[in-house]
């Protein structure tokens, strides 16, 4: 199989790098203002932040609102397309606790795990 045809590539290719995955687990159980991922997000830049939530809001994992008053505001939530990584993103984080505990147990520190 080519690289490019690895199914679990083209997952990481939307939900992968170093915020997507924190604000999937921010939106996953509520809308959120910008402001309230941001403060969330503590080290996120505005730029970064903003870059990511249009790339999800692009693959359809997002929606994006602007909400009407004095102050813009803008609410982004899980699409019900972005509803349907639920599964996925409860199984690793499942796995991500075993990980760390066994990673604990044998005295290892964690490593990222690099996929090809």
């Amino acid at each position: 199989m080519h690289p490019e045809d690895c199914p679990v590539k083209s997952a990481l290719d939307v939900i992968g790098g170093k915020w997507k995955p924190s604000i999937l687990r921010e939106l996953k159980d509520q809308p959120r203002r910008f402001g309230e991922l941001r403060r969330a997000l503590p080290g996120v830049r505005h730029k970064v932040l903003t870059e990511q939530l249009r790339q999800l809001e692009q693959e359809g994992i997002l929606s994006h609102t602007v909400l009407p008053g004095k102050i813009v505001q803008s609410e982004y939530r899980l699409t019900p397309y972005g509803e349907t990584l639920r599964p996925a993103l409860n199984a690793l984080a499942e796995w991500g606790i075993t990980h760390r505990e066994r990673a604990a147990a044998h005295g290892q520190e964690e490593h990222a795990l690099v996929l090809s």
